[in-house]
């Protein structure tokens, strides 16, 4: 009798544990489905929901000599690899919520500068002033303009340089560069500079590849400097310098380009090119040069 029931309760025991297995099993898939539920919410809002590509394994026949595995065993299995996958999913959702988070953020800032840049650069509206109403005018006799006779002055000036400009001889030798050069040369020494600026930019731009061009373009930099304007005469001396190191006028270029650079007020840059200067043509200069650059180089404080 007790051999009996003691069989009996092995039967029992037997019968209860694939139920407490199929139980906790059960629960799992529960948790699984629910956690799947949140995932396809987060990752599809309003779209398809997302199908697991999880499949029954193909039932294969057992090798030899294996052992079959319970029903409950094979579904604890699939079960593990759905919770595998399940977390592999969830990483993936935040990892990529951080990155489209930190997409937004940088989009956020670069419309923010872009804003910021766009009101920077709006003009900004001009206020509105009410025009004052002009008083009525007291009933004077009107004054003659005094604008006539300055303009009569200024148009006898004008009358009176063209004629002094054209006293200016102009040469005629044959050779035409030359002439155009001379020409140049008369209206600087004369002190009519902008006329001089003409004649002898155009004496460049025609005869830029002869020989007098070096002359012509030292010039045009000088009468520049004279009437004041140290900023063209900079350019042309440097044009003249880089254009054409060989040139007649080449190293006087950089020694007048030293000098319009101490009135540009840039003694750093002039102490440069008095440097270059005595570098390249250091040994072939003229003892007014010479004395030039010493000038130069003291008023410039060049250590």
């Amino acid at each position: 009798m007790r051999n009996a029931l003691f069989a009996t309760s092995a039967v029992l025991m037997a019968i209860a544990m694939p139920a407490t297995a199929q139980t906790t099993v059960e629960g799992r898939v529960d948790r699984l489905e629910k956690e799947m539920r949140a995932v396809q919410r987060k990752v599809f809002p309003t779209g398809q929901p997302l199908e697991a590509e999880i499949t029954k394994p193909a039932n294969t026949a057992p090798a030899p000599g294996t052992p079959a595995s319970t029903p409950i065993a094979d579904l604890t299995a699939r079960v593990g690899a759905l919770e595998s996958q399940l977390a592999q999913i969830t990483g993936q959702v935040e990892e990529n919520s951080f990155k489209l988070k930190q997409l937004e953020e940088a989009f956020n800032r670069y419309k923010a500068e872009s804003d910021a840049r766009a009101a920077a650069a709006a003009p900004a509206p001009s206020p509105v002033v009410s025009e004052p109403r002009p008083a009525p005018a007291a009933a004077t006799t009107p004054k003659p303009a005094a604008s006539k006779p300055a303009a009569a002055a200024s148009s006898a000036a004008s009358e009176e340089r063209k004629t002094a400009v054209a006293a200016v001889e102009r040469p005629s030798t044959g050779n035409a560069a030359d002439d155009a050069y001379t020409y140049g040369f008369r209206l600087w020494d004369a002190k009519f500079y902008p006329e001089a600026q003409a004649q002898l930019k155009a004496t460049v731009d025609k005869y830029g590849d002869s020989a007098v061009a070096s002359k012509a373009q030292n010039l045009l930099g000088r009468a520049y400097l004279d009437e004041g304007k140290p900023a063209l005469a900079s350019v042309a001396f440097y044009e003249n310098y880089q254009k054409r190191p060989r040139g007649d006028r080449a190293a006087d270029s950089l020694a007048w380009l030293g000098e319009a650079l101490i009135q540009l007020k840039k003694p750093a840059d002039a102490c440069k090119v008095y440097q270059e200067l005595e570098e390249v043509y250091g040994a072939t200069m003229s003892s007014s040069l010479k004395a030039m650059m010493a000038k130069g180089r003291t008023t410039a404080k060049c250590s």
